[in-house]
């Protein structure tokens, strides 16, 4: 019996003990209120974007525009990238592109070789003239590369456009084989014709640069346009207008607005035609287009070149050196098209 009282006592105490820690365990307390702040933003850094690049024999090429077209006339392009090879060092050239370029090759400029074919190479790879292409007159599908399109090439020699000068640095030439003019008994230039193929391979040769490079339309020249004082080519048999109907190269007149001014034109001419102020205009708006003629009020021997290398691009029918009505006609309607941006 008593030790039956023993066991009911010892269960009795348990249970309570037990009771009291779960009354402990079940109490409620209220949590400390936690005070809202500001929530933490976790900045990430804008990955540089890589432009692709892939390479073609070892020489390695941006194939997208990695430049910004709202700084640069002629960045929509791939280039070739030139890096240096420091011995020991890596040069990273596909992280870190600068949107602060743009191409040299601003200018397209064409010329003839007065020369055969093979007399034409001999003297573009071996004496101390070049060009970067060279269009044949064999008749079959090659035009010959001379210099690499980024590197300098001696064809242009001293030579302006607008407002820039020594066009070596910043243009594009290609030759033409012809074999450029010969005079007949009254010391007129009489100019050899060039062939339907060699216009075509031009038109397509010229048409890949302009548009690779973004070559604007007013700097697609020939060589007497850039030196009119020193040089004739391509001169006035070369096809300007067939250029820019077909292929949409170059500049070129509007007839109507070229009408316009020639009716403005004829009573004016034969009056003011030696007048000093009138020369002087003349010889401006000849500036004005991107010839480099000193304005004088004289018809002086450069204003005279000038105005024939004009006549050879734009009025190659008549090319007498003399500012008629129509070659007046012309060079306005000209500088209305192509304003000087």
């Amino acid at each position: 019996m008593r030790k039956t009282l023993y066991i009911i006592g010892l269960s009795t105490f348990v249970f309570s003990c037990t009771s009291q820690q779960n009354v402990k365990k079940n109490t409620y307390k209220p949590k400390t209120p936690v005070v809202q702040g500001k929530p933490v933003v976790k900045t990430q850094t804008p990955e540089v974007p890589k432009p692709k690049v892939v390479s073609d024999h070892g020489v390695d090429f941006f194939t997208t525009n990695i430049a910004d077209p709202t700084k640069n006339d002629n960045t929509a392009s791939y280039g070739s990238i030139v890096s240096a090879k420091p011995i020991g060092y890596k040069v990273v050239k596909t992280y870190f592109p600068a949107i602060a370029q743009n191409f040299r090759q601003r200018y397209l400029i064409l010329h003839y070789t007065a020369l055969p074919d093979d007399k034409s190479i001999m003297v573009l790879t071996q004496q101390a003239v070049s060009a970067h292409y060279l269009v044949n007159n064999t008749g079959d599908n090659e035009i010959y590369q001379l210099v690499d399109e980024n590197k300098r090439s001696y064809h242009a020699g001293v030579s302006s456009w607008r407002n820039d000068k020594n066009l070596n640095d910043t243009s594009i030439g290609i030759e033409i084989v012809n074999a450029g003019y010969s005079t007949d008994a009254s010391g007129k230039r009489i100019f050899a014709s060039f062939s339907d193929e060699q216009i075509r391979k031009v038109a397509a040769l010229a048409k890949d640069i302009v548009t690779r490079y973004q070559i604007p339309a007013t700097n697609v020249l020939a060589h007497a346009d850039i030196a009119p004082t020193r040089k004739q080519d391509p001169g006035p048999m070369f096809p300007w207008k067939k250029l820019y109907d077909q292929y949409q190269l170059g500049m070129w007149y509007d007839e109507t607005a070229k009408q316009n001014y020639f009716d403005l034109a004829q009573t004016e001419f034969p009056l003011r035609y030696n007048d000093a102020s009138f020369i002087f205009l003349i010889q401006t708006g000849l500036q004005k287009f991107g010839y480099g003629v000193e304005p004088s009020g004289k018809w002086d021997d450069a204003t005279k070149k000038t105005i024939e290398a004009f006549q050879y691009h734009y009025r190659p029918q008549n090319y007498d050196g003399i500012m008629d009505a129509e070659t007046w006609a012309i060079l306005q309607s000209l500088n209305q098209k192509y304003p000087v941006k």
